[in-house]
């Protein structure tokens, strides 16, 4: 794959695993679009991006916006010419690693908190989906990534946060189907655990892995064929094997 050729939209860009990927991305000659609520952090990413000397694109969104979702994508497109790889990692996650409180139990769980990871996880994906796929079947090709996330149901407060990775895990799958025929590839990807990123706890950052630790996984993904397409995968050996 020639990097220098392509163009990546990456939601939640401002940190952790989409930081990496945006950066990564870069290093490799892409021209990158980030989007994220966060706009000092935003613009911070921006400039490291911009150190590589490619096009770069960099738009407050919150994915849970279809406008502000449709604006990140038509910008991009207009200013690379195409999309060819959508990464949909915005999410509310639960940092139960770090030491984080466990979320509430459904019996105690205010419907606003419901609704905002609900909204966030799986809708803004939706929303991403829906506003790039046009412009991958104007080229007739292209690659999404649905970031997946684990987590056993003991001890409780994990819910939420999982059903939505869970779901995500369908949808990519009836997605696939859908789109098909355009060569437009559908995967989740397990990020392979845990990690602390740069707002972690200083506690945390010195006993866990940072983003650093997903390795290549999702720049293979960016290269996969279409044979991964609907399904979740993870890196085995230094290579994406389909897990389910």
């Amino acid at each position: 794959m020639n990097w220098n050729e392509r163009s990546v939209v990456i939601s939640g860009a401002a940190m952790g695993i989409g930081r990496h990927i945006a950066l990564g991305a870069a290093a490799r000659g892409a021209q990158v679009a980030i989007g994220d609520i966060d706009e000092a952090s935003l613009r911070q990413v921006e400039g490291e991006l911009r150190a590589h000397g490619n096009k770069v694109v960099a738009l407050v969104t919150d994915v849970r916006v279809e406008s502000e979702v449709r604006r990140l994508m038509e910008t991009a497109f207009n200013e690379f010419g195409s999309i060819d790889y959508l990464v949909n990692n915005a999410a509310i996650v639960p940092h139960f690693a770090w030491g984080g409180p466990r979320w509430p139990k459904v019996r105690d769980m205010d419907l606003a908190f419901w609704s905002k990871v609900i909204d966030t996880n799986l809708q803004g994906s939706f929303l991403c989906c829906k506003h790039a796929i046009p412009f991958m079947e104007k080229k007739g090709s292209g690659h999404i990534v649905n970031l997946y996330g684990g987590g056993g149901p003991v001890p409780p407060g994990g819910l939420a946060y999982v059903m939505t990775k869970e779901a995500l895990v369908t949808f990519s799958q009836y997605l696939a189907e859908e789109v098909r025929e355009h060569n437009i590839c559908v995967m989740s990807v397990d990020p392979g655990g845990a990690i602390a990123t740069e707002r972690a706890p200083e506690e945390a950052r010195a006993r866990m892995p940072g983003p650093e630790s997903v390795g290549e996984r999702f720049f293979l993904a960016a290269e996969a064929g279409m044979e991964f397409s609907g399904h979740l995968v993870n890196l085995v050996d230094g290579r994406l094997a389909i897990i389910r």
